[in-house]
């Protein structure tokens, strides 16, 4: 499968010191690209990638890194059976509650979408704010 139009390609990921293999790299560099093409209304689309801002790879990168740091964290929570905790004392068990996983994800989200705002606004792009909205 091709992935193409990438804002960061691999070999930029592993010169900032990215560890992921190539194809989860791939997967993961998609899901930031488009995270970040929901928050700047796609100016950076079909944008040759000699011309991306660095703060727009830079984004990407850390993106890449909190995506797969949270993927990776419920992959281990789904492998535990929702286990919180273990007390092996007097045996007990607690577990984590959907509402749990849910505030999880929200709080995820917004750290995702803070990373974008961190490393995007007030990055102006072909004469334009990239997260301009069209009100000032």
């Amino acid at each position: 499968m091709e992935f193409e139009g990438q804002y960061l390609t691999y070999e930029e990921y592993i010169g900032l010191g990215g560890e992921l293999d190539l194809m989860p790299f791939n997967l993961l560099e998609f899901e930031a690209r488009r995270r970040i093409d929901i928050r700047t209304q796609n100016r950076l689309k079909d944008v040759d990638s000699g011309e991306i801002p660095q703060e727009v790879k830079i984004c990407e990168y850390n993106l890449i890194n909190s995506i797969n740091g949270f993927a990776s964290a419920m992959t281990n929570i789904s492998n535990n059976g929702n286990v919180a905790s273990f007390n092996s004392d007097g045996y007990s068990e607690s577990y984590i509650t959907p509402a749990q996983i849910q505030d999880v994800v929200k709080s995820k989200s917004a750290e995702l979408d803070d990373i974008v705002r961190t490393y995007l606004l007030g990055v102006i792009f072909n004469e334009q704010h990239l997260m301009y909205l069209g009100v000032d």
